[in-house]
């Protein structure tokens, strides 16, 4: 049986390893002041956009052992899905999270494996939570203190010869797993691609973006239609955005490629407006049942697609 100690810290990272995971990495749930006062600054100024669930629950995303009574340890882990993608040009665009299996259920699942595992290892009774993107927890600055990396000028967390296009993940236990502290060097160094080519200028300032004019934000989570302008602003993508991440240095070079569990769905590569257009309740569910697509519904995707046609045309792509 093993005890908790590092040694323990290095198995448990084994086995992640194993299962797909591209870091793993222990923090213990100490106060966060400058995350927690970064993120209600976001919230004051407004830049949350619509995403009202955000102003909810603030005590525990300043404190997760509110949400779990008993914690010791946040286990931070992150998996890529850094495929190679090709856009046809006069097609709508889909950002690459979603045309894979949901993330959700794909990470959880191994987060259970790995779960089981660090109970064999500890022959003894654990109690944990497990939450994929999914509880009020300050995912990359725990996963920042567990040491897998650093959050980038497009404020998504890069880490080291993995990049940006990853699923976080969390395992809250009631055990404390002591391990060894990395500390990353910040990467951008005076890198500005991201900042530079976004195209609505939701990236204010280096680490700083204003979620309501974010192409992400606009055609996932904004509910209601569009107003003209933001309609404009969807440019060619009909779901998220990925062009933060397609100019960084760092994706471009990165060792570390997508798990093999996200499996490409061709079916959606390169799918027109016309065909999304076209689709009826039932043609919707078919084609994107078990993405993260299928969450917005058909209206919203045709709201979207809609956008899309209008801007395609109006740029002479269509």
């Amino acid at each position: 049986m093993a005890d908790a100690s590092t040694d323990l810290a290095r198995q448990i990272r084994k086995e992640a390893a194993r299962l797909g995971f591209a870091a793993t990495g222990f923090s213990s749930p100490v106060s966060q002041p400058i995350a927690v006062r970064r993120f209600t600054a976001m919230i004051l100024e407004k830049r949350h956009g619509e995403m009202n669930y955000m102003e909810k629950q603030m005590e525990k995303r300043a404190d997760p052992s509110l949400l779990f009574p008993g914690l010791h340890t946040i286990i931070s882990v992150a998996i890529s899905y850094n495929y190679p993608l090709l856009h046809r040009e006069g097609l709508p665009k889909i950002s690459k999270y979603a045309l894979i299996d949901d993330y959700h259920t794909v990470v959880k699942a191994k987060l259970e494996e790995l779960l089981a595992s660090i109970k064999r290892l500890l022959g003894e009774p654990l109690t944990a939570l497990i939450t994929v993107d999914s509880s009020p927890l300050l995912e990359k600055n725990w996963a920042e203190k567990a040491g897998i990396g650093k959050t980038g000028k497009n404020t998504l967390l890069q880490v080291p010869s993995a990049g940006s296009y990853l699923f976080l993940g969390e395992i809250l236990i009631d055990r404390a797993i002591p391990s060894a502290k990395f500390t990353l060097p910040y990467s951008c160094g005076s890198c500005s691609k991201c900042l530079d080519h976004c195209p609505t200028g939701a990236l204010v300032e280096p680490g700083k973006i204003d979620a309501s004019k974010c192409i992400s934000y606009l055609t996932v989570e904004l509910k209601r239609e569009f107003t003209t302008e933001e309609a404009a602003m969807t440019g060619d993508w009909v779901f998220g955005c990925d062009l933060c991440q397609e100019v960084c240095p760092y994706n471009q070079q990165a060792s570390i490629t997508a798990d093999p569990s996200f499996a490409l769905r061709h079916e959606l590569v390169n799918i027109s407006t016309e065909k999304i257009l076209s689709l009826t309740k039932s043609g919707f569910r078919e084609l994107f049942y078990g993405t993260p697509i299928f969450r917005i519904g058909l209206r919203r995707m045709k709201r979207n697609a809609r956008a899309v046609e209008e801007n395609l045309k109006r740029s002479g792509k269509l």
